[in-house]
């Protein structure tokens, strides 16, 4: 009998050590899969347990919680939400999050350790945090500018700070309000089919996720690039350049909307935005140091981030001649962002230097204490100050002369550069209307503004189409709310 016992009472201690064995096996070992199954919802339930964190603009929350009442609680919800959904993106119960609400998750969410004080402790007590909120560095004038310019027409704006790399207005038309994707009832999916298959594509970030060839404002980068190569050292001396210029290994002869760009100088050719001076520019400066030039500036670079994903602007390095002659004008295959020729902008207007783009100043936590600042902004030289001296000195001269006469403001310096990109089949889709510039206050020594335009207008008549005429009233605009 006793023997009987034993056995039962050494059996029942094997089955009792089995099970805590495979109670720390799920807890320890598979508790990450099991938490990561579609089937487990219990994850999503705590998300939702509580509001998430806001996205702020100029101290002012873009972004709000609504109470759904049901398991999944909280539902985001957006302050004039198509204003600032470029910049926001959408954070939904169904289809996950993007943009800044994707990057900055874990701080709107609750989920990041910074926001605790012992991160060990929540993690073992599985204490939800509140969320904490991202400050913006949007410029809410700017952005309304912004907006209101581009109105139905279907195109983007970026304006960047020169000097800190402060991204001040993104905006993306058509646009969409990210609050009908938030929830996860029959209308978020309806909303979610209508807003991807729709025509227009309003989902689209143009500003920072869609590459047009830039035409003309790409002459910036091609004209700093022979400048720093010694190509020209007199911006007001003939460049031998003929009219038309046949390009190198074909039969093809490159010719100019405008009048007198035969022989023209390189600050003229500038203003007149000859195709042929800068083409032939392109070819003598070469492959490598055009390139070199544009990967300065920031094309090619696959790892930006503002903290949100910017596509890569394009200037292809295995190219003949000819093919180096067109994207020399902004042709071929060469494209980039409305944030990257914002960009380049600011690295004229900023001396030279180029400082890294960012959308956050700082993140707090529920209580507003500062958790941390915003990425680490650093600076790199692209072209020498003399060169960015004389790239200023041109775009003023557009700006107070040339086809940028749309965008001057009075009292203030301004410089820009004009563009109408081809594109399509044989060059026959609409063209692209670029115009991008920069501002300072006369009794000021630092710009206060760089701006980017992009208008894709397939209303218009092709023959209206002109960055003068269709992006640089927009970009005057930005720059005077910029100003104040």
């Amino acid at each position: 009998m006793i023997r009987c016992i034993r056995l039962t009472a050494a059996f029942s201690f094997l089955l009792l050590v089995a099970l805590l064995v495979n109670a720390g096996r799920v807890q320890v070992y598979e508790a990450e899969n099991y938490g990561a199954s579609p089937a487990n919802r219990r994850g999503q339930i705590v998300r939702y347990a509580q509001p998430r964190g806001a996205v702020l603009v100029a101290g002012r929350p873009v972004t709000g919680s609504r109470d759904s009442g049901g398991r999944l609680r909280y539902e985001r919800t957006y302050t004039e939400g198509p204003l600032y959904a470029p910049v926001t993106g959408y954070a939904s119960q169904t289809y996950g999050t993007s943009l800044l609400e994707r990057a900055e998750d874990g701080i709107l969410s609750g989920a990041d350790d910074r926001l605790a004080t012992f991160p060990w402790w929540d993690r073992l007590t599985r204490t939800h945090r509140r969320g904490g909120s991202v400050r913006t560095t949007i410029n809410p004038r700017m952005q309304r500018a912004a907006f209101d310019g581009l109105g139905d027409k279907k195109g983007a704006v970026a304006a960047i700070e020169p000097a800190t790399g402060r991204v001040l207005a993104l905006v993306s038309t058509p646009s969409y309000d990210p609050g009908e994707l938030s929830g996860n009832d029959a209308a978020v999916g309806a909303a979610w089919r209508r807003l991807n298959g729709a025509e227009q594509q309003p989902m689209l970030n143009r500003a920072l996720r869609q590459t047009y060839p830039p035409g003309s404002t790409f002459k910036v980068v091609t004209a700093a690039a022979a400048l720093e190569s010694g190509r020209v050292t007199d911006i007001d001396a003939p460049t031998d350049s003929p009219d038309p210029y046949p390009l190198p290994g074909t039969d093809t002869r490159l010719g100019n909307a405008a009048e007198g760009c035969e022989d023209a100088p390189l600050k003229d050719a500038f203003r007149a935005s000859c195709n042929t001076v800068f083409a032939r520019l392109g070819a003598r400066i070469g492959l490598a140091g055009l390139a070199d030039t544009a990967r300065r500036f920031g094309f090619n670079d696959r790892m930006l981030r503002i903290p949100s994903p910017v596509a890569p602007s394009n200037f292809d390095t295995r190219m003949d001649a000819s093919q180096v002659a067109l994207s020399a004008i902004g042709q071929y295959d060469t494209a980039a962002t409305p944030l990257q020729m914002a960009m380049v902008a600011a690295a004229v207007a900023n001396g030279g230097q180029l400082a890294s783009p960012s959308l956050v100043d700082e993140v707090t936590d529920a209580r507003g204490v500062v958790v941390a600042g915003g990425p680490r902004r650093t600076t790199r030289q692209v072209t020498g100050p003399v060169t960015a001296q004389q790239l200023q000195e041109m775009m003023v001269d557009v700006v107070e002369h040339g086809s940028g006469r749309p965008a001057a403001i009075k009292g203030v310096t301004v410089g820009g550069k004009t563009g109408t990109a081809q594109h399509g089949v044989r060059n026959e889709g609409t063209p692209y209307a670029w115009f991008i510039s920069w501002a300072r206050a006369k009794d000021s020594y630092e710009p206060a503004v760089a701006v980017a335009v992009v208008v894709e207008d397939a209303a218009a008549d092709r023959a209206d189409i002109s960055g003068g005429g269709n992006a640089a009233p927009i970009a005057r605009a930005v720059m005077a709310a910029a100003l104040g």
